[in-house]
């Protein structure tokens, strides 16, 4: 089936020029960019985002922005909407992270599915068709809580990998390891995981947890994603040891380092040390913005740090930087949704980027920059590649950070997913007993 779209504002192709799309089995045939809208006799936005999003007649979008899909690559599924269990007095990452360890055997196989699964048609709904989530792995629970949070990320992603693509990477312990903890790991790496996460600098003896890490990494073949200085302390540079092994393993280009909120605590000249190690380890990077400015500079006193990283000097030194969601309603962040959109407007309060190629920069930062950070090619916007894009009822970028505006229709996989696909998961959503049932 062929469909059409007219008169779409693509301002990552061209800010100035109107698009009109030829999309067949999924597929975009043609762009034809022309200066002006041209008056078209089709189906209205509003009808899209109806009942009749499925018909063949073009859609006249009167442009109306279009963004490639979004690509949230630093989640938590396992633990989103865990709030209503796992409380945070202090507001600390500390206590959040004891508290949440503390309930974990709580939860059931169906409970955490259910939560992965509501945060996931949530990031569906407001755009976002790929997630790379990390999943916490507590080698000293009982072996069920241990795999738990894994396995059910497993099961969700190949439940809906027709709608959303679903990355899942375990968090190795920062404990030193024993033996029972190794054969832990190693089992894990035998599962159908994407890569290698972990939060060394939270370690007794970060360093060498690091070295652990990149070992058990290196051995599996697989990429690595870590946590990185969470820290308002200065001194906290576990990402040069970072850098290291990822020079002396030949890992270039398949580590990730998110966080690194110590950067900006750093005096200039060690800061740009930092940067220009990064840099030459091709390290890439994700700031996030909600968590962070929630949890950091929790012990300042009068002027209190933002605590995200130096968005834009890594941009200057082009170190390849994204902007990601991270936790979602619960102990470690109380709030969010899921909106990438949001995070990019966040990110630009924190990193005083407001300007016309500011605005730019933040929508790469959600869409284009992490599908290369995670090795994609396709935009989804581009002639020959997979349709996958978000219309937004927004006329201007302005308007689009200004408003963040909920009426969005998102294409993928040769349909309007958000209108069509998502609805008919609602249900699993609709009982709240079994969203929040507490045991097996």
């Amino acid at each position: 089936m062929m469909q059409k779209i007219y008169n779409a504002k693509m301002p990552l192709l061209d800010e100035t020029s109107y698009f009109d799309i030829e999309i067949k089995n999924g597929i975009i045939q043609r762009l034809n960019k022309h200066n002006q809208i041209e008056a078209r006799d089709e189906l209205s936005f509003y009808q899209l985002t109806g009942e009749n999003s499925e018909q063949e007649n073009g859609w006249d979008l009167e442009g109306r922005i279009v963004l490639p899909t979004f690509a949230d690559i630093h989640m938590h599924l396992d633990k989103s909407h865990s709030l209503p269990f796992v409380g945070n007095d202090s507001g600390t990452l500390e206590e959040a992270i004891a508290n949440y360890k503390s309930a974990a055997p709580q939860f059931s196989d169906e409970m955490i599915k259910n939560r992965i699964r509501k945060t996931a048609f949530s990031a569906l709904k407001y755009g976002t068709t790929i997630i790379r989530t990390h999943i916490d792995f507590h080698t000293k629970s009982d072996i069920d809580t241990t795999f738990r949070g894994v396995k059910m990320a497993l099961e969700v992603k190949d439940e809906l990998k027709e709608i959303i693509e679903i990355q899942v990477y375990p968090m190795l312990p920062y404990h030193p390891y024993d033996e029972e903890d190794r054969k832990r790991i190693r089992q894990v790496l035998e599962l159908n995981i994407d890569g290698v996460g972990g939060a060394p600098h939270i370690s007794e003896k970060p360093l060498e947890c690091v070295d652990e890490i990149f070992a058990f990494a290196v051995e599996a073949g697989l990429p690595l994603d870590l946590h990185t200085d969470e820290s308002d302390d200065p001194t906290v540079d576990t990402v040069l040891r970072i850098a290291e092994k990822t020079i002396e393993y030949g890992w270039q280009g398949k580590v990730v380092v998110d966080h690194l909120c110590s950067l900006s605590a750093m005096n200039e000249s060690k800061a740009e040390l930092v940067i220009n190690k990064m840099k030459e380890a091709e390290l890439m990077a994700v700031t996030l913005p909600a968590a962070n400015m929630y949890l950091q500079g929790r012990g300042d006193k009068g002027l209190v740090r933002r605590g995200i990283t130096r968005v834009q000097d890594l941009i200057k030194k082009q170190v390849p930087l994204a902007a990601a969601s991270d936790n979602v309603c619960d102990p470690f962040h109380p709030f969010g949704r899921a909106d990438m959109l949001q995070i990019a407007q966040l990110t630009g309060y924190t990193a005083h980027m407001g300007g016309k190629e500011d605005l730019i920069e933040l929508l790469k930062m959600a869409t284009i920059t992490p599908r290369k950070i995670i090795g994609k090619t396709e935009w989804g916007m581009r002639e020959g590649e997979r349709a996958s894009f978000v219309v937004f009822d927004s006329y201007s970028l302005p308007s689009l950070f200004a408003e963040l505006t909920e009426s969005r229709a998102v294409f993928q996989a040769g349909t309007w997913s958000s209108v069509v696909k998502v609805n008919i998961h609602q249900a699993v959503l609709k009982n709240p007993e079994a969203f929040y049932k507490v045991g097996n």
